[in-house]
């Protein structure tokens, strides 16, 4: 439906529900937010984005070490997640997170950098404290 018509925001919705379903939790917040850019007042959209994002943030504090290992593992396997990693910017920042925090502080008010960031923090490649 989204290759016909990319402004559909019920299949931005119903695409979202399945990655949730799939544990592509980084997708599902993507495939909400764009119906959300369309219709910021889609009830669907905006619910299912409140849900996967309490999941991200409260699922892996709930999970045990196999769990977190699996989930990162079937996040390494996408590309998108991949292509993010071998980012020489994001892997600054990373390094940066460590070493000076007030400089990856500053590096996540870039848009691009902040939300490639929290694509790794969403699929499980990243553990936040």
């Amino acid at each position: 439906a989204l290759d016909i018509d990319p402004k559909y925001v019920k299949a931005w919705a119903r695409k979202g529900d399945i990655e949730v379903l799939m544990k592509e939790s980084h997708k599902a917040m993507e495939s909400y937010k764009k119906g959300l850019m369309l219709d910021s007042s889609n009830k669907t959209c905006r619910e299912g984005l409140q849900k996967v994002t309490a999941q991200v943030n409260q699922g892996s504090a709930n999970m045990t070490e196999e769990e977190r290992k699996e989930r990162a593992s079937h996040a390494m396997a996408d590309p998108e997640i991949q292509a993010i990693l071998t980012d020489p910017m994001i892997n600054q920042v990373l390094k940066d997170f460590n070493e000076n925090p007030n400089a990856a502080q500053q590096a996540m008010s870039d848009v691009g950098v902040r939300t490639k960031i929290e694509k790794l923090i969403a699929a499980g490649v990243l553990q936040t404290a």
